[in-house]
């Protein structure tokens, strides 16, 4: 086992505020959970494999891919948008998992956000090398909604910003089990993902999976 391994075992729940309207709930889902989380993926994927989408500007991103839910985060020349069908497979998008669902309102009603019933669940996939930029979520209808993010796998750095792009985010380490849940006042911060550094989890290997959670529609 890694020093990281033992690490993610040894530490017990907490939260930490990070502004207004975000909370870090860290240690939030336990060893269990995660490997049941990690077996829903598998299936959702056979369904929707991973894919690297493409930004409206032709930039190939870093990050692998899918959906489940109602509807699915897409990007393409097009543009950024949530849709019914697969692009890739012309179908609909997998149905939530049920675990998907229960955590995902656990860890809402944790924030303060009761009653978040998700209809979009994004999978990410990050291996060595991949990050996500400074972005902000706003294609979705309601911003009374919060996002719910998971980490699985890898730790790594997560950078929350302000409402304006220019402002410094902090930096904050996720390890597996760890959950972001930001809304309010906070709910269109800027936020990213740097990059990941080479490693190897028990649980996922050489990657770290994100299901970031959001009311569509």
């Amino acid at each position: 086992m890694t020093g990281d391994l033992f690490a993610a075992l040894a530490r017990e729940p907490s939260q930490e505020r990070i502004v207004d309207g975000a909370l870090l709930l860290r240690a939030f889902v336990d060893e269990q959970e995660r490997a049941r989380l990690l077996q829903a993926i598998a299936m959702v994927l056979e369904a929707s494999p991973l894919r690297h989408m493409q930004t409206p500007g032709g930039f190939r991103m870093s990050v692998a891919m899918s959906n489940c839910g109602p509807y699915g985060w897409v990007t393409d020349r097009r543009g950024y948008r949530y849709q019914s069908l697969d692009p890739l497979t012309e179908q609909p998008w997998p149905p939530m998992p049920e675990a998907f669902l229960a955590l995902a309102a656990r860890a809402a009603g944790a924030a303060g956000f009761a009653s978040f019933d998700p209809d979009a669940c994004l999978i990410n996939r990050y291996e060595p090398g991949a990050r996500m930029s400074l972005h902000q979520d706003r294609n979705e209808l309601d911003m009374a909604q919060p996002i719910v993010s998971v980490s699985l796998g890898l730790p790594a750095t997560f950078l929350f910003g302000g409402l304006a792009r220019s402002d410094k985010p902090r930096r904050m380490r996720l390890e597996s089990g760890d959950v972001v849940v930001w809304g309010g006042p906070a709910r269109l911060a800027f936020h990213g993902i740097d990059t990941l550094a080479e490693g190897e989890h028990a649980l996922t290997g050489r990657c770290r999976y994100n299901l970031t959670f959001r009311r569509a529609r």
